[in-house]
């Protein structure tokens, strides 16, 4: 079944030097524009992230220091991504956990400006999860009978996400809407406020901290009775983003107490 798209969706896989936003960095990106119309655009860049690869990280992906010696690095090529993906929905596997922070967080050590905000997410994994609950490689050989080829390089896991969307889509027809907004609040299956989860909504749709020692306490509550805490994770070893939000909040909560 191909997708109903109202607008264009970039699909999109990374390698990385590890698994941590606020230290790791971009190896490889594979990005798959499919357009309304079902054309798609495919663009493929290594990436030197300026740092070594760990041999852990060199094991799964096979991208080696030497490999990406002569690649450009991410703020060298972060503008022309950025317009790839503007006007676009984002899909992948296991993305809005991993693809999608990694990113943000590479735009904003690239200072260059990327607007998620009106954008829809689809992750094929959570999907998967929520109907069979198997890997990207099980993905592909229970819904496309195929191996993936090549698979842990990033196109070629892309690809295969395509592939198992569409196969998800054929296969549950009652279920799944070919529709890239019911398709992103299917594969939701969490309510973050930033992108790596450090802050979520809670039932009553108040964000609180979802990790550490204030797990589960409203962002506010907290910062009026430990506002030192603030300061903790300013200093500390989280995603600029995360931080970006936490400030957000913060400048609410005292523009509240003003009033």
């Amino acid at each position: 079944m191909e997708l109903n798209l109202k607008r264009p969706i970039v699909f999109f896989d990374i390698e990385s030097t590890g698994v941590e936003p606020a230290r790791d960095h971009i190896v490889e990106i594979s990005l798959i524009k499919v357009h309304p119309n079902g054309d798609e655009e495919v663009k493929t860049r290594r990436i030197n992230p300026g740092v070594h690869i760990p041999e852990a990280s060199t094991a799964i992906h096979g991208i080696t220091d030497q490999d990406v010696a002569d690649c450009p690095t991410f703020p060298q090529v972060a503008k022309s991504l950025a317009e790839f993906i503007k006007g676009a929905d984002l899909a992948g596997y296991n993305s809005n956990k991993f693809d999608i922070p990694m990113l943000v967080e590479e735009f904003m050590r690239a200072g260059v400006e990327i607007d998620l905000s009106g954008k829809r997410f689809v992750d094929v994994q959570n999907i998967f999860h929520k109907m069979e609950q198997r890997t990207l490689a099980a993905a592909h050989k229970f819904y496309c009978g195929t191996e993936i080829e090549n698979a842990h390089s990033a196109e070629a896991d892309i690809r295969a996400t395509l592939a198992v969307l569409k196969a998800q889509l054929d296969r549950y027809p009652e279920e799944l809407k070919n529709d890239v907004e019911f398709l992103a609040d299917f594969s939701r299956m969490s309510r973050n406020v930033d992108f790596a989860g450090r802050i979520a909504l809670n039932e009553r749709d108040v964000p609180v901290f979802n990790f550490g020692k204030h797990k589960g306490r409203p962002v506010a509550e907290v910062l009026a009775t430990e506002p030192s805490y603030y300061n903790w994770m300013m200093n500390g070893d989280f995603p600029m983003e995360t931080k970006q939000v936490l400030t957000r909040l913060r400048i609410e909560y005292n523009q509240a107490k003003k009033n």
